[in-house]
């Protein structure tokens, strides 16, 4: 199979994924109910698209293709109202988060579909596992080329959108340690990872070409990486953020990829180069489990730094492109964040320590996401 044609995209423009979690309103654990809330919302006019996951306890939402930090949030506010009134007629919860808290993987079920079956025989109970939830954000790109240049440029700032975002910190009724417990699950797989160091789109063809002949992937969907190219589209996604609690935080972490993209492509700070990867998992492990607290190495100067301290730093960079943009509200917000106010992975873990009931977590989780 060959490699489809890097699509014309519009610079900078967004598109937003969020995996979300459908529960019950009993115990609050997950509810293989995604197939009935699919037959409610059948007919339904919304911006983007709906669909179900791996397991059939999982729901994707997506926003259409937006320019801006606040056709963003207006999307995502009414994929949420539709959602919601949808879950209300089955008495669902929905609700965001990386990983359920408390839920046994050994109960779910793989959702029928043919790619889903397909990847259940492939991955075995690994298929299972994978019922986490992430945030993906695509970003346009002028070309191919730019495309993976632009790639690899925002492979510096994986542990920002990880810290940022992290709101998985129990797995299996256990708290972790780990402000980014679902990572790990997707480390699992054999193709995740970071992508290979290419900047040219007819050396990416040729690998993909070489992987393809080798029998391992079919399509670009078989690769798990961090961030990967989407040539149908002609973005980048990145793929590294748990799922928020909030659609506003959601919009927010796109407004701040968005603003990095544009200072890349304006002011081409940094070429990239293969050496900046030699403390890319070290970086990488460092948010997923000690979130802004991590231990940052500068991939250019070998500095060592906090990563809530790297992330102010960029954010003073950030601003005149957030400005022109008009995603500033949203990096100030992200900045309360990164000085104090924390991520979703302290809130959850603050909930557990006054309720010590992992149930109620989850149900005031569900009052978040639809605020």
């Amino acid at each position: 199979m060959s490699l489809e044609r890097f699509a014309s995209s519009r610079p900078l423009t967004m598109g937003v994924e969020l995996e979300i979690q459908v529960v019950n309103r009993h115990d609050y654990d997950l509810a293989p109910s995604v197939e009935d809330l699919l037959r409610v919302l059948k007919g339904v006019d919304i911006p983007g698209e709906v669909k179900p996951e791996i397991t059939d306890c999982m729901l994707e939402l997506s926003t259409g293709v937006c320019n801006s930090y606040q056709e963003v949030i207006d999307q995502l506010e009414l994929i949420r109202g539709e959602l919601l009134r949808a879950a209300d007629k089955l008495n669902l919860g929905l609700c965001g988060g990386g990983t359920h808290p408390f839920q046994q993987w050994t109960q779910r079920q793989i959702f029928e579909a043919p790619r889903f079956r397909h990847l259940s025989e492939l991955y075995g109970y690994l298929s299972k596992q994978f019922t986490v939830f992430g945030q993906h954000v695509h970003i346009g790109c002028p070309g191919p080329d730019e495309a993976l240049c632009m790639l690899h440029a925002l492979s510096r700032y994986i542990p920002h959108f990880i810290a940022l975002s992290a709101s998985s910190p129990y797995v299996q009724g256990v708290d972790t340690g780990f402000d980014s417990a679902r990572i790990n699950s997707v480390f699992a797989f054999p193709l995740s990872g970071r992508a290979p160091f290419l900047l040219n789109w007819d050396d990416f063809t040729r690998y993909f070409e070489r992987m393809t002949q080798t029998g391992v992937v079919e399509s670009m969907k078989d690769f798990y990486w961090d961030i990967r190219p989407k040539p149908e589209y002609g973005t980048i996604e990145v793929r590294v953020m748990d799922t928020p609690l909030t659609v506003e935080k959601a919009a927010r972490l796109a407004a701040y990829i968005q603003a990095i993209a544009r200072r890349q492509l304006v002011e081409k700070p940094d070429r990239p180069l293969e050496d900046d990867y030699l403390v890319y998992t070290f970086n990488r492990f460092q948010a997923c489990r000690f979130g802004f607290d991590g231990d940052f190495v500068d991939p250019r100067t070998l500095e060592h730094r906090t990563i809530r301290d790297d992330i102010l730093l960029t954010l003073d960079l950030l601003e005149p492109h957030a400005i022109e943009l008009g995603g500033d509200a949203a990096c100030r917000e992200l900045r309360l964040d990164a000085l104090g106010r924390g991520n979703d992975a302290g809130w959850i873990r603050a909930l557990q320590r006054e309720e010590n009931l992992l149930p109620e977590v989850v149900r005031q989780q569900c009052v978040r996401w639809s605020q």
